[in-house]
């Protein structure tokens, strides 16, 4: 036998780890000078704005008139009304469309193609003059009067805005019905389902995650068309903005008193939006994308561990 020489030193020693990396974060230098630029450039047109012949104080003094308010009032209620009467009619028309009877698609693709080609302006302008074509309005027993008593300024704008947005909300419609796959639609029939019930129950609740994105614009949009209506003496918040102009001797001021509120409306609007769309992501999404104040939260929760001291080794 042969003895095997032994090394002196410690057995089995454990080999030393990897060395900890340090990383180190690329600096985007493009972000700074880009921030920088942004803020010289509002800054100039800040200063620009203050020294012009404006009287900034009379915005304030008005901000909450009881007029401005309750033209406040009118363009939230004609905005929510005319999209209910755009909704409703969106699906009714996108169903017609889809239909495999020849006249309902027609009549749909019609109804659409007027609607969607003809400016909106001019539909409430239109609206507010067939007088010239109807001196009378006659419901047989329930109701009879002249045009120009039944079609009021609210009315107007109701009808002109409301059968304006039928037509695009119906492509929207159209959009979401046709993303749905079709064997959900076969799979439903196959079941014994009706077609209007496969629609309710199975259809549209799988294409609203198609159809809240662009419906959200929409209603932010009709907000801001509102506008519009103020050609036809409707009192919303532009027209009310500018009555007040005229009897107050700041009609600029009032525009951007005008211009302040439908801000802050589209803001609201828009912040209702997002939830939205977050609660109808929950089925196609492993994780729902982080709100603006969890994003929040988290750059502030960053700034803090980075600004904590780190502690060296012994």
């Amino acid at each position: 036998m042969t003895d095997i020489d032994k090394k002196d030193g410690p057995a089995d020693t454990p080999p030393a780890g990897p060395e900890a990396i340090k990383a180190i974060p690329v600096r985007h230098y493009g972000r700074y000078v880009s921030a920088v630029v942004a803020l010289a450039l509002f800054g100039a047109i800040v200063y620009a704005f203050s020294q012009g012949k404006i009287n900034w104080g009379a915005i304030p003094d008005y901000f909450f008139d009881d007029r401005i308010l309750d033209g406040v009032g009118k363009t939230l209620l004609l905005t929510v009304l005319s999209m209910a009467i755009g909704i409703i009619g969106g699906v009714l028309l996108a169903v017609m469309r889809l239909s495999k009877n020849p006249v309902t698609s027609s009549i749909a693709w019609f109804y659409i193609w007027f609607f969607r080609g003809t400016p909106v302006l001019v539909q409430l302008i239109v609206w507010f003059n067939l007088g010239l074509v109807f001196e009378y309005i006659n419901l047989g027993p329930f109701y009879k009067n002249e045009w120009s008593d039944f079609m009021t300024p609210f009315l107007t704008a109701l009808l002109g805005l409301g059968l304006n947005e039928a037509a695009y909300m119906a492509e929207i419609c159209r959009a979401g019905l046709l993303a749905v796959d079709e064997g959900q639609t076969e799979a439903s029939h196959a079941l014994g389902m009706s077609h209007v019930k496969t629609l309710r129950r199975i259809v549209i609740p799988q294409a609203m995650r198609v159809i809240v994105p662009p419906t959200g614009n929409e209603v932010i949009n009709m907000l801001k068309t509102t506008s519009l209506v103020s050609v036809v003496q409707y009192p919303e918040l532009l027209r009310a903005a500018q009555d007040i102009g005229q009897t107050s001797g700041a009609p600029a001021e009032m525009l951007f008193l005008a211009a302040a509120w439908y801000l802050l409306l589209t803001s609201v609007f828009s912040i209702g939006q997002y939830y939205l769309e977050r609660y109808y992501a929950r089925g196609s999404s492993r994780s729902l994308p982080a709100t603006p104040f969890q994003k929040i939260r988290a750059n502030v929760l960053s700034l803090s561990n980075r600004a904590k001291p780190t502690g060296g080794k012994a």
